[in-house]
């Protein structure tokens, strides 16, 4: 029973020490964290944490923003955390904001974390639109912005589409121009190339330096009313309050610069700022809203309070900060210039090592072209070696050659004697065949007179046949039947000898022809297998230009050959109106 009690109120205890925390997210421009924070805490302890987490010591700048219905509003410090409008649903959500703004970002963020954050906070003002920025300046402030994140331009690191998943630009002014996002890069890298050497520290400050410039960097616009109901905006930054006309956030109407408002007063839901001249007269305006009054006379007060304090002389604290932020930068400077040199030495080093490697490389091409040439030295040597022992086989060959050309002298010349004997049998054969020659020729003498003799007895056996066949005819032409004279002509041609001579003649012209339809169905073949090429090589052209042709410039004629062509009626390759290409058949 009492360990029981015991049990129940040490559950108690654990649960009023639960109920005592509470978790809160802080939303920085660089991360989220998370903390858990006691009930009684103020805004100025749960400020302290955050900033001691973070290693910021320029507080003055930040504070807590929240959203509460259609408007922002800041932690107070001197106010418990729960006991402001913000959403009781854990863990809170609360941003980790720059409240107020420098006036000179180069002579007064002193420590690196605070310049991050500022930079950080431009940029995404100038991102959505919060800040107008003009296009040239947006593309020289995006290419400090890729400095600040890439380091320096290495053509063969940073090439062409590595800025593709960036957001540098507004979209207003991606969408003013005709432009592709190749284009973009292309322009923001030329001005990135030129910002070599500068750490991510001096690109960031060189961001700030070119957005302090513009012209709604660091104001706070709220919609107000003059004494008079007409619609206006109030401006307030580190320099002072602005009067705006709705449509023109730009240029203000009128302004008082902090060192000319001797009173800023507020009552009744009525701002009155009064001149250091009292001769000017007294601004009145007001707002509807009571969260808006109270957030304006917030950023009144906080605005004035940090311009006096530039004007006075340094806090001890402040003091410190800064030569530690000297020394810090004079000691981040030689460092760098150390890592220059290295940087330096090392590309010399390497630029040397690479002329070494090409060195060697082209030494081992040498050898290897060396070696070559040796080999080939000696291949030329067992060559020559080789031809040397040819020309000794061919020396000795010659030799033995000429040796035999000695035997085969000496041959003929046992063969020369032989010769002169066999010339004399040969001399005393030549005249025994002349002798007989001589005799042969008397006898073809007397033969020819023998024909001569016989020819005159063939011819006078003819006379006699001619005159027999007169006679005959003298005698049977007094038959009955009697045959015509002239059927019979003695000077006239056998028919069958004339008959035969027109077969002859047929036969001539009939092979003739038979020779010319052969040459011709030979060249018709010929031309045939050419055509066939030539028409194949057409086609073949046809398709590989078909693609390329451009419908809407053919002419009336293309049309009317593509419809022949298709009906299959245009005109036959091969015709007999053409000389060099005959008909099939004669």
């Amino acid at each position: 029973m009492a360990s029981a009690l015991a049990a129940k109120m040490g559950l108690n205890s654990l649960r009023r020490k639960q109920a005592k925390n509470f978790n809160v997210r802080i939303t920085t421009m660089d991360a989220d964290m998370e903390f858990s924070c006691e009930v009684k805490w103020k805004g100025k302890d749960l400020f302290d944490l955050v900033c001691r987490a973070l290693g910021l010591r320029e507080t003055w700048f930040f504070g807590f923003q929240y959203d509460v219905k259609d408007t922002v509003a800041w932690i107070k410090m001197d106010k418990k955390v729960l006991d402001h409008d913000v959403s009781k649903e854990e863990p809170i959500t609360l941003n980790f904001l720059a409240k107020f703004y420098p006036e000179n970002a180069e002579e007064e963020l002193v420590q690196d974390i605070t310049q991050h954050l500022f930079f950080l906070q431009v940029k995404n003002k100038i991102l959505e639109e919060e800040i107008y920025c003009p296009p040239e300046a947006s593309v020289l402030l995006a290419s400090y912005a890729v400095q600040a994140k890439y380091g320096d331009y290495d053509p063969n690191v940073h090439k062409l589409g590595f800025l593709a998943q960036e957001e540098l630009l507004p979209k207003r002014v991606i969408n003013l121009y005709q432009m592709t996002a190749e284009m973009w890069e292309e322009r923001i890298t030329s001005c990135y190339a030129e910002h070599r050497g500068r750490t991510r520290e001096d690109a960031e400050m060189e961001y700030l330096k070119i957005a302090q410039d513009l012209e709604m960097y660091g104001i706070s616009y709220f919609p107000i009313r003059n004494k008079k109901g007409t619609d206006l905006l109030l401006g307030v930054d580190a320099l002072g309050l602005h009067i705006y006309d709705p449509d023109n956030k730009l240029t203000p109407k009128c302004s008082f610069p902090w060192n000319e408002i001797r009173n800023i007063s507020y009552s009744d839901r009525e701002f009155a700022i009064k001149p250091l001249d009292k001769k000017t007269d007294v601004f009145k305006f007001n707002s509807s809203k009571l969260r808006v009054n109270k957030l304006i006379l917030q950023l009144c007060m906080g605005n004035h309070d940090l311009f006096m304090r530039r004007r006075r002389v340094d806090s001890l604290e402040v003091q410190q900060m800064k030569a530690q932020a000297r020394e810090e930068r004079a000691r981040k400077r030689v460092e760098r210039q150390r890592l220059e040199r290295e940087k330096h030495l090392r590309e010399v080093a390497e630029r040397a090592r690479d002329d070494l490697e090409r060195r060697l490389i082209q030494l081992q091409d040498e050898a290897h072209m060396a070696n070559d040439a040796l080999l080939r030295s000696e291949e030329t040597a067992d060559l020559l070696a080789e031809k040397a022992q040819i020309a000794e086989e061919e020396a000795k060959l010659l030799s033995q050659k000429a040796s035999e050309a000695e035997a085969e002298m000496q041959r003929i010349k046992v063969t020369a004697i032989r010769s002169e004997e066999e010339r004399r049998m040969m001399e005393q054969k030549m005249l025994e065949a002349e002798m007989m020659a001589l005799k042969m020729a008397d006898e073809s003498e007397r033969r020819a007179m023998e024909a001569d003799q016989l020819k005159q007895d063939l011819q006078e056996a003819r006379d006699s046949e001619r005159r027999a066949k007169h006679k005959l005819l003298e005698i049977t032409s007094k038959s009955t039947y009697s045959v015509t004279p002239s059927a019979v002509p003695g000077d006239v041609m056998p028919p069958d000898l004339s008959f035969s001579r027109e077969n002859l003649s047929f036969d001539f012209k009939d092979t003739d022809m038979k020779r010319l339809s052969m040459e011709i169905e030979k060249e018709k073949v010929e031309y045939m297998e050419k055509s066939k090429h030539l028409q194949e090589q057409l086609n073949e052209l046809k398709t590989e230009i078909e693609s390329l042709k451009l419908k809407e410039r053919e002419t009336p004629l293309d049309i009317l050959h593509n419809e022949n062509t298709e009906k299959g009626t245009s005109k036959p390759w091969c015709s007999a109106t053409r000389p060099w290409c005959l008909p099939t058949e004669l």
